[in-house]
């Protein structure tokens, strides 16, 4: 084992400035362990960062090595670790709680007050080796693909979204067509949801990937779009509203298209605050949902017999691979839209 590896650091507080450079391959401390990187994929949260929003400006400390989705082998266990060997096969759960704090010892360590992430608040696996607690570290399945193991993160979004829901026998509406989107349209087809309607907005490319992985129906967002899916449920609206896109306008029709006593599952963030029609939400007796993260672990032991399954089809998500070397084009694919998931496959 060499002691350089490649990685995409970025290196300026500026849009862009990400270069792929030889860097010293970390040491884990006691209670981590060093993984040998096979594949990451791209975040929509890499993508803030590449472009140095407002955001990422008060957020992150650079240099930095980016990217907190991925699969690969464990490579170096820390002194203090026990429970993982050589060579497993393995991801992890990329929110780094404090198990201290309240919320991590009641249960909630998915909001947990001083979390910290992988890829953004420490190095994370656009590189070849990237250290983790042994706490965050999960064992796949030896017959996981890869390009399935690389988008368990982000799954377990759409996971904990789509159980929350409790999708089976129900009509179910998907707002925004994003990686996150998709995985929860073929969730809900592979949980037995009666009818997915997804709901898109400009990007056809997605739209016709919603329709690939399980959606029964695609609409686009528009002024029509309420009447469209009061058609699509012969007037009685959907059960369950999921909402990935961080729309307003989203979240105004979402009030009108879901049924009474019906649900709204909220994924998607907002750049701003929201004007709602709260007498609607009210007099029809629906609930509203926050969903941040994965619940830890329990979403990722779901996650596992979901994939182990073979009932949800989300291979066609995964529509682009690079290697790291053209980690400035994968970006390019990423922001473009025109895409589901983009991983860099690790050279061997």
């Amino acid at each position: 084992m060499t002691s350089m590896m490649k990685a995409a650091v970025k290196l300026k507080a500026a849009p862009k400035s990400t270069e792929v450079r030889n860097v010293p391959i970390p040491a884990p401390t006691p209670s981590e362990v060093l993984i040998r990187v096979d594949i990451a994929s791209i975040c929509g949260t890499d993508v803030h960062i590449y472009d140095w929003d407002a955001w990422a400006a008060a957020r992150i400390k650079v240099p930095l090595i980016q990217g907190h989705e991925f699969a690969g082998h464990v490579e170096k266990l820390g002194s203090g670790v026990t429970g993982f060997r050589k060579d497993d096969y393995v991801s992890a759960e990329g929110h780094i709680a404090c198990g201290r704090c309240f919320m991590c010892r009641t249960g909630n360590a998915h909001v947990c007050k001083n979390v910290s992430i992988l890829g953004i608040d420490r190095d994370g696996s656009f590189a070849e080796y990237m250290t983790v607690p042994a706490s965050n570290v999960i064992v796949n399945d030896d017959d996981l693909p890869l390009d399935l193991a690389t988008m368990q993160d982000p799954l377990g979004n759409a996971v904990y979204t789509v159980t929350n829901a409790n999708v089976p026998g129900k009509t179910i509406a998907i707002f925004g067509l994003g990686p996150i989107g998709l995985m929860a349209v073929a969730l809900c087809r592979g949980m037995a949801a009666r009818t997915v309607i997804a709901i898109g907005h400009k990007n056809q490319y997605r739209m016709d990937l919603a329709k690939k992985v399980g959606a029964s129906v695609v609409l686009r967002s528009g002024e029509s779009l309420v009447d469209e899916v009061m058609d699509a449920t012969a007037g009685e609206g959907v059960d369950e509203v999921l909402e990935f896109s961080g729309s307003e306008a989203a979240v105004q029709q979402a009030i009108r298209v879901v049924r009474p006593a019906g649900g709204i599952h909220l994924l998607g963030l907002f750049p701003k605050p929201l004007s709602l029609d709260i007498s609607e939400f009210v007099t029809k007796g629906l609930s509203m949902y926050g969903i941040h993260g994965r619940l830890m672990y329990k979403t990722w032991m779901q996650m596992g017999g979901l994939l182990k399954s073979g009932n949800v089809n989300l291979k066609p998500i995964l529509t682009h691979k690079f290697p790291l070397d053209d980690y400035n084009e994968a970006m390019g694919v990423m922001r473009s839209g025109n895409c589901g998931k983009v991983a860099f496959p690790m050279e061997a």
